[in-house]
């Protein structure tokens, strides 16, 4: 249990927590057994932990909700310009704790929970996660909303309230099983039905052309319910909203269609059109097309846009201006973010409700569609590029297409003006792809029809603009930007990191959360031998708490001393996990070659979902687990070398060891990773990184100086000249020993002797179709590891590089990447203007606002 604060502690108490009062503790303890009484109808004789969660979870939400109304009300009084960001996935993890902490309430609840003889930790693991998403983009989206709350602009998160978020994993026998996240058994305490705000989603049908314009009619109708979850910017009294739809049938669903009176099968039938919103598709940088991902796409899109809409038009209700001319100011009061090319479908939904619903003429509702839309680029895989066959769009969304044909129609007609006779570069640049399977290129939508297009780190945005789009960026050469990809300081250090975020609170002050580049005033103590001590001890307290909940978890006796290796993150062959294999059967091999030579200690953790269809990653996956039993299990290896596959990597588990981490592996092919955000965390909090020159590890070295990271191998440039020349991985098994006894003992059955040819794919993979060139990097990568181990050896000088680390992490703030999309996309400008409290009086001065911001 939590032990309750002493008075010393009380005063020393760092504001960033929260401060404790007497009266809010008091407040909070009344809160609680009010809601365990009135809203769960229990008493403690018979409350289990999760009535206590739920009690708990209920008293926090009552301090969000007078200024969640708060906020909505001023919005609707100043009617700034509304950011919507449209995203189908927003991994959002747990939401207790991150309230707490944006409400400054943490350290109250703290003492309460700890006065009402409960404990906090325990009832936080209590909270399911939220897992609405992949992995990158998903909790890219999350960190976001904290940041557009926390810079108080008008903005709301757009998405699907799926039944079933990301799977759980379990490993098993050493691969992988999925079973189904019920995320949402025992109910969500943050969420809002709002069936008053139900809007129709149309499907199928067919289209109607006359004199007045194209009809869309005969459709299947579904109805989107919206659930609102509230979004505390930090300690600023701004609470936005995500609002994510979850997909119902309608009443009359299917019974018009049982004249022989079938009414149990068309009521059993109404999960047709449910499905919608049933399970996420858990595949990340892979696209898969099927029908039922098409509707979800278009479902998210279409309830979104008649939902903005309306509240457009509300702000301009009593206007003597036509609908047309209404229309005019639409950019200049909505901006739409499409992440990634998921919600593309909005560009030709928004352009059918201009042109076929409020009958603005063609060229006018392409101007305004244009000039909200704004697309972010996540991939520059070509596996991962959305291409959607025309013949299921036609029977899907029939009015779509034939919209979809005339901006393509349009735009080939503007570049064959450009450049009369290349036949080639409109083949190349056209919406719809003609070879084969005809299919449209979500990209290309996506760009024609925005009025900015970013990618999300300066090496990534370069390659968008010079190989993956490069026609389109020397056609609007200005249109392309880059807005580098950051994280909340909020999540990833105050609330996963608290002993680290007071310790630089003490050295610098607390304003650094909402300014993460204050932490450059960390570099004046590099050399302070006191700081250094403070920190390597808060990373060894981190250590030694992650080490108990592994040998709790996984029955493996794990050294706290040890350097802790981790690479955590999705499971892909670009992210080349398969290397970081190869290197632990090395050090395997050099310490049962030679047992009594010096050997730094590690333990090596991985984790990470794969695609339920990636054979490969599940193979990778068993891989790990194989070599982890010959490891762990021999006695010539000891407490010397322990490695770990973390079960259903998660936010949660994320906030449990990214503190804890010395060293962070980001070692994906050059050129293949397009950001990364984990690897800003795993600097944030204090460990240092082992990477290739890729995504934002290449602005990482920027700013912290490349001597302060171990950067090693190809560059994207030597991959580009290794593909001209021609990968042959014969060439390095041949040339190096270490990796060919390796990949020997890996083809023999070393690792698996009961089935010695169970590895077979992955060696064949290696050898002949290995597309990310592990084989090439093998070597500098060992060798960049043997100076991680040397510098390890020397605490202070490893410590010294992890403050350098820290202090240069400023940049990766999603504040700043947030400032940037409102500067230089939006056109908005963020506010530090605190909205009033509830119950609070106004202070007219506080409504004086810039132009076009929302406090």
């Amino acid at each position: 249990m939590s032990r309750p604060l002493s008075d010393q502690e009380r005063r020393k108490q760092i504001s960033i927590r929260g401060i404790v009062g007497v009266e809010n503790v008091a407040e909070l303890k009344r809160g609680f057994n009010r809601h365990l009484h009135f809203t769960l109808v229990k008493d403690r004789n018979v409350a289990t932990p999760r009535d206590y969660y739920f009690a708990l979870a209920h008293t926090v939400r009552d301090h969000l909700v007078g200024r969640w109304i708060r906020t909505q009300q001023y919005y609707y009084e100043k009617d700034p310009k509304r950011i919507y960001y449209l995203s189908l996935e927003f991994y959002m993890g747990r939401t207790l704790q991150n309230t707490m902490i944006n409400l400054g309430l943490q350290n109250a609840c703290d003492e309460a929970v700890y006065q009402l003889g409960l404990d906090m930790e325990e009832l936080e693991e209590i909270e399911e996660d939220a897992g609405l998403g992949n992995g990158g983009l998903g909790r890219l989206a999350a960190c976001f909303l904290d940041s557009m709350a926390t810079l108080g602009l008008a903005a709301y998160g757009y998405g699907i309230r799926y039944e079933y978020g990301i799977f759980n994993q379990k490993i098993r026998d050493g691969w992988q099983v999925e079973e189904a996240d019920d995320w949402l058994r025992h109910g969500n305490p943050w969420e809002k039905a709002r069936p008053e705000y139900m809007l129709p989603v149309h499907f199928y049908g067919r289209v109607e052309h006359s004199d007045t314009g194209a009809k869309w009619i005969d459709t299947q109708v579904v109805l989107a319910l919206p659930y609102d979850t509230p979004v505390p910017g930090y300690m600023n009294n701004t609470v936005n909203t995500m609002r994510l739809w979850s997909a119902r049938a309608p009443n009359d669903f299917n019974l018009r269609d049982f004249n022989v009176g079938d009414y149990i099968q068309a009521v059993l039938d109404r999960n047709l059109a449910e499905n919608i919103s049933r399970v996420l598709y858990p595949n990340d940088n892979f696209f898969e097309g099927k029908e039922l991902r098409l509707k979800q796409e278009y479902f998210v899109v279409a309830a979104t846009l008649q939902d903005i809409i309306r509240r457009f038009k509300a702000s301009k209700f009593g206007s003597t201006d036509t609908v047309r001319t209404v229309f005019d100011s639409f950019p200049d009061q909505v901006a739409i973010q499409l992440n990634d090319t998921h919600p593309a479908m909005a560009i030709p939904e928004l352009m059918r409700i201009f042109v076929d619903i409020e009958k603005l003429p063609w060229d006018k509702a392409w101007d305004l569609t244009r000039r909200t839309f704004a697309y972010t680029n996540h991939t520059v895989l070509p596996e991962a590029l959305e291409r959607w066959p025309v013949d299921l769009v036609e029977k899907l969304l029939p009015r779509h297409l034939q919209i979809i044909y005339e901006i393509n129609q349009r735009h080939l007609d503007h570049i064959a003006s450009l450049f009369p006779d290349d036949v080639e570069r409109l083949r190349r640049m056209s919406l719809i792809e003609e070879e084969g399977n005809k299919r449209i290129n979500m990209a290309h939508l996506c760009i024609v029809g925005s009025h900015a297009v970013n990618g999300v780190a300066k090496i990534h945005s370069e390659i968008v603009k010079t190989q993956v789009f490069e026609d389109f960026a020397e056609l609007e050469p200005e249109k392309f930007q880059n807005k580098t990809n950051g994280i909340t300081p909020r999540r990833w250090l105050l609330l996963c990191n608290p002993g680290l975020a007071e310790l630089i609170a003490e050295k610098i002050g607390e304003d650094y959360v909402r300014d993460l580049s204050q932490l450059t005033k960390l570099h004046e103590f590099v050399d302070d031998d006191l700081f250094i001590r403070e920190v390597a001890k808060v990373k060894q307290e981190n250590k030694v708490k992650f080490a108990l909940y592994l040998e709790k978890e996984y029955k493996v006796k794990i050294n706290p001393s040890s350097m802790f290796d981790v690479h955590v993150k999705r499971i892909h062959e670009y992210k080349r996990q398969l290397m970081n294999c190869l290197h632990i059967i090395t050090m395997y091999n050099r310490i049962r070659r030679d047992p009594v030579k010096l050997f730094v200690p590690r333990t090596v953790i991985i984790g990470g979902k794969a695609a339920p269809g990636y054979h490969m990653a599940k193979m990778i996956i068993k891989l790990i687990n194989a070599v982890a039993q010959v490891v762990n299990n021999d006695p010539v290896v000891g407490s010397k070398l322990k490695v770990i596959f973390l079960e259903n990597y998660r936010v949660s588990l994320a906030e449990k060891v990214i503190p804890a981490t010395d060293l962070s592996e980001q070692i994906s092919t050059a050129g293949t990773e397009a950001s990364g955000t984990g690897n800003m965390k795993f600097m944030l909090n204090g460990a240092l990184t082992i990477g290739t020159m890729d995504g934002a590890n290449v602005e990482m070295a920027e700013e912290a100086g490349e001597e302060n990271l171990f950067i090693f191998g190809m560059r994207v440039e030597d991959v580009t000249e290794l593909d001209k020349k021609g990968y042959d991985a014969q060439l390095y098994y041949d040339r190096l020993p270490e990796l060919k006894q390796a990949v020997d003992q890996i083809k023999s059955g070393f690792f698996s002797p009961n089935e010695p040819n169970l590895f077979d794919d992955v060696i064949n993979m290696l050898f002949h179709h290995d597309r990310f060139k592990v084989f090439a990097d093998y070597e500098a990568y060992v060798k960049c590891q043997e100076k991680v181990s040397e510098l390890y050896l020397n605490s202070k000088a490893w410590t010294k590089m992890v403050i350098r680390n820290i202090a240069a992490a400023g940049k990766f703030s999603s504040d700043r990447t947030i400032k940037e999309y409102a500067r230089d996309i939006w056109h908005v400008e963020p506010s530090d203007l605190k909205i009033p409290p509830p119950n609070e009086p106004r202070d007219a001065a506080q409504d004086k606002t810039p132009n076009g911001t929302a406090a």
